[in-house]
């Protein structure tokens, strides 16, 4: 089939569009993709509905259309017809992730996007799950599985988005997954309140400023990093823990010391791992800051790599993992597992809406 994943991340960064031909378990191809930037007033407008408040319909609406419009950007640059995709996978954006109250919302209606692109849609991908005892994320590591096919293992493929996740991968295909703590929230979020600009681009605040270190070492006594995976993070949970650590300090010197806070976590995360990893290999936008990569290799003690380096695109990964779990909901396979949310048995998951 040939699917169109879309993703809206906690990142808060944009929309994320990519074309996948795949029968759900193996990928025949990954092809063409592109990141549309949300304006400020609609990322302004996503942040006001966080954690389930505020005009959740009209943000909701807005988002629907505004990933239809994307849908349509990609096709046309790509050259395809909308007539010739089997499948849209919808993730939306998520607004609270709260699996201990059993409860996780994603905005996006999949009615509506079906309706306005003409193509069957899958959303609402981490409901049952949650539903049924797991922390419905992570949700990528049955598709990191499907590429890295052929790869040496154990591999760890490590995400940074707004939150960090892992996905561990053993040689005889086991999957362990789970969100590994902060990932470019914290920074984002300092950035923008000192400087008003998103994010640290290229890491150039943070590497003019110094870590502090003794605050890193109070920041692992959080008991997040001590519990036992599977579990999963919304995107501001260490929000309030982290403003204390960084009180006080220089625009620089809080970018630092959350670029360290951020690979702290992901080498706090390796004490989960059923053999070390060989190969760390990394996506999402953090992959982009050579602050942080820098610190994962200190960390970690052994090279991190771009997912680039293997050919793939890191900065469509989600959005291809969800054009990827959309056919596997479709066929009715399994999008978690016991050891990537917890679940007690693999469940698929997923609304369909044919167009």
């Amino acid at each position: 089939m040939l699917a169109l994943g879309l993703m809206s991340g906690t990142s808060l960064d944009g929309i994320d569009a990519a074309l996948v031909e795949t029968d759900g378990e193996t990928v025949a191809r990954l092809g063409a993709s592109l990141t549309v930037p949300y304006t400020p007033e609609r990322r302004d407008a996503l942040r006001s509905v966080l954690g389930g408040v505020g005009d959740v319909a009209a943000v909701e609406r807005d988002v629907t259309l505004f990933h239809a419009e994307v849908v349509k950007r990609l096709l046309a640059e790509a050259g395809v017809a909308a007539s010739e995709v089997d499948l849209i996978g919808f993730h939306g954006h998520t607004i609270l992730h709260r699996p201990d109250q059993r409860r996780t919302w994603q905005i996006g209606d999949g009615a509506m996007l079906a309706q306005a692109t003409g193509i069957a849609v899958v959303n609402d991908f981490r409901s049952d799950d949650v539903a049924a005892g797991g922390q419905g994320a992570p949700l990528v590591p049955v598709f990191h599985r499907a590429v890295a096919a052929g790869l040496d293992a154990p591999l760890a493929v490590l995400n940074l988005g707004g939150v960090g996740n892992v996905t561990w991968i053993g040689a005889d295909g086991e999957l362990l997954a789970f969100d590994t703590g902060p990932g470019n929230a914290l920074i984002d979020d300092w950035v923008f309140a000192h400087t008003g600009r998103p994010m640290d681009e290229g890491g150039r605040l943070a590497a003019t400023g110094r870590i502090h270190t003794h605050r890193i070492a109070a920041f692992l006594e959080h008991d997040y990093f001590s519990r036992v995976p599977p579990k999963s993070l919304d995107r501001d949970d260490f929000a309030t823990f982290a403003a204390q650590l960084v009180a006080g300090l220089s625009a620089a010197d809080g970018a630092a010391t959350l670029a360290a806070f951020t690979a702290a976590a992901v080498s706090a995360a390796t004490r989960h791992f059923p053999k070390a990893a060989g190969r760390w290999l990394v996506c999402g936008g953090g992959r982009h800051n050579p602050v942080v990569m820098t610190a994962l290799t200190t960390h970690l003690g052994i090279p991190v790599e771009p997912v680039e380096a293997v050919g793939w695109d890191g900065d469509a990964m989600e959005a291809q993992a969800f054009a990827f779990l959309a056919v596997r909901s479709w066929r009715g396979l399994a999008l978690t597992f016991p050891g990537t949310t917890g679940c007690k048995t693999p469940l698929s998951g997923g609304r369909h809406h044919r167009a």
